[in-house]
C-alpha cells in the first residue's frame, strides 16, 4: 500500500484559518448565515471551523450536523444497509445562507443528498460548499466548491484519507493511497 502526503497538520491549520477569513470576508457579521457539517466526517472540519472563527473575530455563528444517509441515491444498493449518523440541527434554515462543510468531494453524490436532507429544516437562501480536499475529475454530478483547501488528481484505484487526532491519529493529516 502507497501513501502520499498532501496535507500536513500545519498545513491543514493554514488552510483552516483562511476558510474562516474568507467566510468574514463574505458574510461579514454571519447575521443570517449558519453552517452545517455533513455527516460523518464534516462536523470535525466544522468544530474547527467554528472555534478557529469564534477565536479571530469573537463572533459564534450558528452551526449544525446533517447526516444524509437516507436521501443517498445509492441507499438501496448496498449489499449492507447504511448506518445514519445523528442529525443535530436546532434552528431552521429557511431563508438562510448554508455553508455545507465536509472533508473530502468526491463524486457530489454525498452533497447532492444532503442539499435533499436540508429541505427539512426549510429552504435556504443560499448553500454554499467548503471542502478541506477537492479530488477534481471524478464528479458524477456538477458540484463544485465555493471554499477548497486543496485540489488533487486521482484515480479511481486510488482513495483520500483524511486523518484527525480526535479519531485517535497521531496528528492531523490528508493522504492519498493506493488501493491494494
Amino acid at each position: 500500500m502507497q501513501k502520499r502526503l498532501v496535507l500536513d497538520q500545519q498545513q491543514i491549520a493554514i488552510i483552516l484559518k483562511r476558510f474562516c477569513h474568507q467566510l468574514i470576508e463574505n458574510h461579514d457579521t454571519f447575521e443570517n448565515t449558519v453552517l452545517l457539517g455533513l455527516q460523518p466526517r464534516g462536523p470535525i472540519v466544522l468544530d474547527k471551523i467554528v472555534k478557529t472563527l469564534e477565536e479571530i473575530s469573537g463572533i459564534r455563528v450558528p452551526f449544525g450536523y446533517l447526516d444524509a444517509t437516507f436521501h443517498r441515491d445509492d441507499f438501496r444498493r448496498r449489499d449492507l444497509p447504511l448506518k445514519a449518523n445523528e442529525t443535530k440541527i436546532e434552528f431552521l434554515i429557511e431563508g438562510k445562507k448554508v455553508i455545507l462543510i465536509d472533508d473530502v468531494l468526491y463524486k457530489g453524490r454525498s452533497v447532492r443528498a444532503a442539499l435533499d436532507a436540508m429541505i427539512a429544516f426549510g429552504r435556504p437562501q443560499k448553500v454554499e460548499l467548503m471542502v478541506l480536499v477537492d479530488r477534481k475529475y471524478t464528479r458524477d454530478y456538477p458540484i463544485m466548491p465555493d471554499y477548497c483547501g486543496v485540489k488533487v488528481n486521482t484515480l479511481e484505484s486510488q482513495y483520500v484519507s483524511v486523518e484527525w487526532t480526535e479519531k485517535d491519529f497521531e496528528q492531523n493529516a490528508v493522504w492519498i493511497i493506493e488501493k491494494a
